[in-house]
């Protein structure tokens, strides 16, 4: 039995790039983050962990040293944000769709390996993302995954179905 498959309600942290772009914020919020809290599991979202206006307020500023400061700031806050997210989690739920692993999803998942999280991913995209024939994804990624108790899965209704197992 995976390390993550438990009995009670857990708090998920989704590690993914679908925060960029608008159909990516479409299957995240419309699927994605229902079907997770439909079967009874408590979401962390890192894409509401920061509040939108300061990001807004920085994209409203002149090009130019300010901005590049105000963005450097925002920036360790949302990362130190998203770390302390990963820390309260009780498991990670991966994103793992594209030609290559989004950069910022793949440190979140070396992190959550690092601190001892079950982290499943999801790979929806039938495209080619591996270093040879023997992997799924990026080797390393597979790895922390696996060696997590996690699985990666191609199906979004295999989520759930790994969940249960």
């Amino acid at each position: 039995m995976a390390l993550w498959r438990i009995s009670r309600v857990m708090q998920i942290y989704i590690a993914s790039p679908l925060g960029f772009s608008e159909i990516g914020r479409a299957f995240y919020y419309q699927t994605l983050v229902p079907m997770l809290k439909a079967a009874g599991h408590d979401v962390i979202d890192p894409w509401a962990l920061t509040d939108p206006a300061l990001i807004d307020a920085i994209a409203t500023l002149p090009c130019g040293p300010p901005r590049v400061a105000a963005y450097r700031k925002l920036n360790q806050q949302i990362a130190k944000t998203n770390a302390d997210a990963i820390d309260r989690c009780d498991a990670m739920l991966a994103v793992l769709d594209g030609v290559d692993i989004d950069s910022g999803t793949a440190a979140e998942i070396g992190y959550a390996y690092a601190r001892g999280k079950p982290i499943m991913g999801y790979r929806g995209d039938f495209r080619l993302s591996s270093d040879n024939e023997g992997a799924i994804v990026n080797l390393q990624v597979e790895y922390f995954i696996a060696a997590s108790g996690g699985q990666i899965v191609a199906k979004i209704a295999d989520v759930l179905v790994a969940l249960r197992n």
